[in-house]
C-alpha cells in the first residue's frame, strides 16, 4: 500500500445507543508518523471513535480504515495493525515489569519474548524496576509500563485512550516524553483528552468534536487564526488553546 495514504480515515462515521446519537458524520485523515488528538469533553464521542477504530464496537454508517485496512471487512488485519492503551492501565500488579512484557510477547508470539521486555524496560526508563511488582510502582511508572506492553509487535498505529488520566504533572510529562518518542520512531499514534494542554504539546494536529461531530480540526496555527489575538498594554498575544476551544464549542472562559 502506499506510504503516502493516511494511516487512519474516517469518514461519515455515526453510531447511536438507542434513541441517544453520540457520532453524528464524524470525518478526519492522521498523516503517519503523526500524533493525531481528538480533544473532546466528557461524553463528546472520543472513546466510541476509538472503540470502532479498534474493532470494539461496530458504527451504524460511514467508513473507517486504519493502515489501509478496513474496519468492517478486514477486521482481523486491523487488529494486526494497531495496539489500543486504555483509560487505565492493563497491567497485572501482581507481577513484575518484566513478567508483564514477557506474559504480553508470548501472548503475541513474539520471539525472544525476555529480550524485547528487557529492551522495552530499558527504553520506558524502566530497566531498575524491571524486577519489583507492578504494585509497587508510581502512577506514571505503570502507565509507561502499559504504554511498552502495547508496544510489543512493533504495531504501526496505536490508540492511547486518555493516556493520562488520574497521573500527577510529573506523571504526565513522563507519559507524554514516551508518546513524543513513539511517533519519532514513525508509530503513528491517535490520542484522545480532554486536557488541553496535552493535545497543544503533542499533536502535529488537533480536531475538536463536540456533540457527536467534528467542529473544527487542523494545527495548532490553524486553530488559533480562529481567534484574534488578544492585546495587553499594545503587546500582541497569541490565543490559547483553551481558548479557541471554549470558543467554537459556544462558552466563554
Amino acid at each position: 500500500m502506499p506510504t503516502t495514504s493516511p494511516a487512519i480515515r474516517v469518514s461519515g462515521l455515526r453510531k447511536s445507543y438507542q434513541q441517544l446519537a453520540v457520532l453524528k458524520g464524524v470525518d478526519f485523515e492522521v498523516a503517519r508518523g503523526s500524533i493525531f488528538a481528538l480533544l473532546g469533553s466528557n461524553g463528546a464521542g472520543k472513546t466510541t471513535v476509538v472503540r470502532i477504530l479498534s474493532t470494539l464496537l461496530k458504527p451504524d454508517g460511514g467508513t473507517a480504515s486504519v493502515h489501509g485496512f478496513d474496519v468492517g471487512s478486514e477486521p482481523l488485519r486491523v487488529r494486526e495493525s494497531i495496539s489500543l492503551t486504555g483509560q487505565f492501565a492493563a497491567v497485572d500488579e501482581i507481577l513484575t515489569g518484566r513478567e508483564n512484557l514477557v506474559m504480553v510477547g508470548r501472548l503475541r508470539r513474539v520471539g525472544n519474548a525476555r529480550d524485547v521486555a528487557d529492551e522495552l524496560l530499558a527504553r520506558f526508563g524502566l530497566a531498575d524496576a524491571g524486577g519489583r511488582r507492578v504494585g509497587t510502582y508510581s502512577g506514571g511508572m505503570r502507565r509507561r509500563l502499559d504504554i511498552a506492553m502495547s508496544l510489543i509487535g512493533d504495531p504501526p498505529v496505536i490508540f492511547l485512550d486518555e493516556p493520562t488520566t488520574g497521573l500527577d504533572p510529573e506523571g504526565r510529562i513522563e507519559v507524554w516524553n514516551e508518546i513524543q518518542k513513539l511517533a519519532g520512531g514513525g508509530t503513528t499514534v491517535l490520542l484522545t483528552t480532554q486536557h488541553l494542554e496535552e493535545a497543544e504539546k503533542l499533536a502535529d494536529r488537533i480536531a475538536i468534536l463536540h456533540e457527536g461531530a467534528i467542529i473544527v480540526s487542523g494545527t495548532l496555527t490553524d486553530l488559533r487564526k480562529l481567534l484574534p489575538p488578544a492585546k495587553v498594554e499594545y503587546v500582541e498575544r497569541l490565543p490559547t488553546l483553551e481558548e479557541v476551544f471554549l470558543s467554537v464549542i459556544g462558552k466563554r472562559a
